[in-house]
């Protein structure tokens, strides 16, 4: 029997999450053996839950052989999440063993036993304690709540998917700019006889005095240089007259300057 899930990491990410799958193999003496394949990201959990709960009835002991499990971020300590409480709710005696590469170091981060992060031993009690009789039926799970701090690997990983989904907006915004931008730099260097370079730094200079984005300042320069065309602000005509003094010094009076 085979789950398998791959529901998106988060938005525009999805395309960075790899498909968990589940294989199970049921033993004749009541054990389940699990062998999760993939990636422990965001929607492993469900995929283990629709798994679990698939699982025969009698199941006594759920053994995973997390050995090909190839990363993990937060979203794994979600998982051991759901193998906790299954292990509490029911009979069955729930392991998780095998760790190995970035997921082990994951558990390190997470303060975890890197062995099974579901053994918790519990302590000794006090040499003059009264022995306790032996309770009847299987024994209770104890309770193993996991920490849900993030790893560093997780928040590594989520920081640098921030950073490129900013640079792309960088970029799109810079190619939507891009043509009022070159029309203003024209109208500047017919305006002010200056090179293409000295008409960029005068919109830049002008956008850095006035406070204003460069293409808001831009598109002033354009509008203003249409017949009958809106003159550009104030705080923009007095930043762009004196870009023009640093840059090309005193010139013929154009639409930028007003």
């Amino acid at each position: 029997m085979i789950s398998t899930a791959a529901p998106p990491l988060a938005r525009r990410i999805s395309a960075l999450a790899r498909t968990l799958t589940i294989g199970v193999r049921v033993c004749p003496d009541g054990r389940a053996r699990l062998t999760p394949r993939g990636e422990l990201v965001h929607g492993c959990a469900d995929t283990l839950t629709a798994t679990l709960a698939r699982l025969p009835s009698g199941t006594g002991r759920v053994e995973l052989d997390m050995a090909e499990v190839t990363f993990m971020d937060s979203a794994g300590l979600e998982f051991l999440d759901v193998l906790d409480a299954f292990g509490r709710t029911t009979p069955a005696r729930v392991t998780a063993t095998g760790w190995t590469g970035q997921p082990r170091r994951v558990l390190e981060l997470a303060g975890l036993d890197t062995a099974d992060p579901l053994s918790h031993p519990a302590a000794p009690p006090p040499a003059d304690a009264p022995a306790k009789p032996a309770p009847h039926g299987p024994a209770p799970h104890a309770p193993t709540p996991l920490a849900l701090a993030p790893s560093a690997v997780a928040v590594e990983r989520t920081e640098r998917l921030l950073e490129l989904e900013q640079e792309v907006e960088q970029l799109r915004h810079a190619l939507d700019s891009r043509p009022v931008i070159d029309q203003a730099r024209g109208i500047l260097m017919a305006a002010h006889a200056c090179s293409p370079r000295q008409a960029w730094d005068i919109l830049r200079e002008a956008s850095q005095r006035s406070n204003t984005k460069l293409r808001t300042v831009a598109a002033a320069v354009t509008a203003g240089a249409q017949p009958d065309g809106p003159a550009p602000a104030e705080e923009i005509r007095t930043a762009l007259r004196t870009a023009v003094e640093l840059t090309v010094g005193t010139g013929p009076a154009g639409p930028a300057a007003g």
